[in-house]
Formats: C-alpha cells, structure tokens, sequence
C-alpha cells in the first residue's frame, strides 16, 4: 500500500462526484498556514469541492482538527534536499487521484506543479501566505528567478496580503489578473471576547485580581521574535516599576529559541511574570484570557493570530512588517510599532496600562473590523471564485 495506504476508496476522482482538489503542503502541523487550509476544507461545502491533503514531509496531530470525514492526509516523506523519490510519488499520488485541481502553497512545494502539468491535472493553483524562512524579505534573486520560472505552468495565484500581492506584481512579474488577494478567515464561534473569569490553566499568580495580561501565540522561533516582547516587558519595568508589577506576559508556543529566552527570563529573574506556555489545544481560551495582544515578528504574511486575537476582543500592538498594517489601523484598534524595537513597544504597551478605556474600544473595534471582513465564509466564498473560475474555462474542462 505504501503511500496509499490512507486513503479512502471514495478518494478517487469521478465524474459523479464533486471535483478533487488536491492541496500540496511541506507538513501538516501546528502553524498559520496550516490553520488556514483546515479551516478552510472545514467550511467549504462538501458538495461543491472534494479535498485530500497531500504532505511532502509528515503530519502531526493537527491533522485530527480536520471535521470532514472524507477527506484523506498522504504523506510523501520527502527527504532534506534534492529527493528524487519524492517527485515519482508526488506522481503516483497524482495518477491514482486524478484531482481536477492542484493547490501548492508557498516555495518549497511550488516545484511540483511541473510534475501535476506534466500529470494531465488541468487547473494549477499556487497559494503564498508568506516568503521563504530563508528570503524573508523576498530580497533573493536565486529565488525570485526560481518563482518565475515556475509561474509559466500556473494558472492563478493566490495571496493571503497586499503586501505579497504586490511583490508578486512588481518583482516576480506576474500579471495582475493572475493574482487573487485572499485574506484568512476567523472561526468566529471559537475565538470571541472574554464572558467571565480568565481561563483556570493560567499559572495561580496570572489569575490574582487586578493582573494586567500580555500575550502571544506563535512558534518559538528567530522570525516571530518573542524575545523582543520580554525586553520590551524589562523596558516596561525600567519606566514604571510601580505600574508593570502588575503585568504578567504569556508566550504560547514552542520552537528553537525557548532556550534562549528562557535564559533571558532566568537572568533578569522574572520567572513569575513570564510564563513560557508551550504548545497548547486551549488557545481560543487562553486568547479569552488577556488583556492585550502583542505580534513582535521580524517580518510577516498575514498573521492568523492577529486576526484571532481581534476576533476575541483584544487590542492589538504588533510590528510593522509585511501584512500587519492590513489588519492593525494604527490608533484604531490597535498600534504599530518598528520591529526588534522593545523600547517603542514597550510605550505602546503603556498607553493600553495606564488606559483601560483605549484598551477596551481598540478590542471592540478590532472585533466589529472581523465581523465585517474577515468572516469564515467571506473566505470561503472567494476560494471557491477561483476554483470555479478556473473550471469554467474551456481549455481545463
């Protein structure tokens, strides 16, 4: 059975079912992309398109978010670097499924969609919710090169910003008319304002009365930079002792660089103020539980956490890089600040302290900003746009 060895018989493609989208991604594990594809196969209409996720690497657990029942995770155990296996199974996934539609998402899986145009697949999707961890600025030529190059056997793009819509347009070179913008979309019935106490998994000291809750979510890693957070906090302390003594920070997530801030962390002796979190399965929850959100990355696509905590009320202080100005209004419902800049963020996170009435119509607004943009179904509805625009077109009938 091999690769095969998951999947369901009603996988198969036919024409007395919907037609077969297969999407191509590097792994199905925690992470924003990741989110926004199971968020979407969710609450697209099973009578309209059919999915199997297909993972170059491996799944994780996260593949149990999935609700619909049929639609099948394959794995391709790609090994590090040049693996030519992996093109001979990307292959046979595609002659066994036959899928209408293959959907790649962002540069290491944009390579194979040579190998569905040379497999017959007749509609070719490539989705780019942010640049390479390699690139993040987009500034490679090698990659550029490499993006455009394979871009002739794509018919549409999607991107997840403008920001990225832009670059696409301006450095890749592609046509306008090939790029679709659209935004991720909240599952608004899991993320939504705090209606009483504070989640009962926060450490004893974090639910003492009166405690000023900062947070984050995301993976611990050089990118998201949670480290500015912490000294940002150890500023806060500087400039008013008196004030931050009633501030705790929450880091949700795990990754490479927890060591270094822990070490941070053990230095300065806050350990009672800061709590590394870990990976969780109760974020909505703990989301509910702050009082203000903080997104300190180095550069970004369109964070799915922004628009969580947004959805669940809260204000919004985040860096200015990439998609971020798209979501946060400086002074509307939240404030940007300059990236591995603690000193302004720890400022902006001031304002919202000393400020409970800012704190609460920045939150208010950011949820009302959801509600009319960033809706689950708002997102639903332009992805299908595109996957029925693609089929409508004779030459991929």
């Amino acid at each position: 059975m091999g690769i095969f060895q998951s999947l369901k018989s009603r996988s198969i493609n036919s024409e007395s079912q919907p037609p077969l989208v297969l999407h191509l991604i590097y792994r199905l594990a925690m992470g924003g992309l990741e989110n926004g594809l199971v968020n979407l196969i969710n609450h697209m209409p099973a009578s309209r398109y059919r999915h199997v996720i297909v993972c170059l690497t491996d799944s994780t657990d996260f593949r149990q978010r999935i609700t619909r029942a049929d639609v099948d995770v394959v794995t391709i155990h790609k090994k590090s670097g040049i693996d030519w296996g992996a093109y001979s199974r990307i292959w046979k996934v595609i002659k066994r499924l036959n899928p209408t539609i293959f959907h790649t998402r962002n540069l290491p899986t944009m390579e194979y969609s040579v190998v569905a145009a040379l497999g017959g697949v007749p509609c070719r999707v490539h989705g780019e919710h942010g640049r390479d961890v390699h690139d993040q600025y987009g500034a490679s030529r090698k990659f550029q090169l490499f993006r455009k190059l394979l871009s002739l056997g794509i018919h549409q793009f999607i991107t997840v910003s403008e920001d990225l819509a832009n670059w696409f347009q301006r450095v890749i070179g592609i046509q306008r008319n090939r790029i679709h913008q659209i935004y991720n979309g909240v599952d608004m019935t899991r993320f939504y304002p705090r209606r009483g106490e504070r989640a009962s998994s926060l450490p004893g000291e974090f639910l003492v009365p009166g405690i000023f809750l900062i947070g984050t979510v995301g993976r611990l890693q050089t990118v998201k930079d949670q480290m500015t957070l912490v000294q940002a906090f150890l500023q806060l302390r500087q400039l008013k002792p008196e004030t931050a003594e009633n501030v705790r920070v929450v880091l949700v997530g795990d990754g490479p660089v927890r060591g270094d801030i822990q070490g941070l962390i053990d230095d300065e002796g806050i350990q009672s103020y800061v709590w590394l979190a870990g990976e969780r399965q109760d974020i909505p929850e703990l989301m509910r539980s702050l009082d203000l959100f903080v997104l300190p990355s180095e550069a970004e696509g369109i964070s799915n956490t922004i628009l969580e905590a947004m959805s669940s009320g809260l204000p919004i202080i985040a860096t200015d890089v990439g998609g971020n100005s798209e979501l946060v209004i400086d002074g509307k419902n939240g404030f940007l600040v300059p990236s591995k800049n603690p000193v302004a963020m720890a400022e902006a996170i001031l304002k919202y302290v000393k400020n409970k009435s800012l704190l609460q119509q920045h939150g208010h607004e950011g949820r009302a900003i959801v509600e009319k943009s960033f809706s689950m179904d708002v997102m639903v509805e332009q992805y299908l746009a595109v996957y029925d625009e693609l089929l409508a077109q004779p030459s991929n009938r």
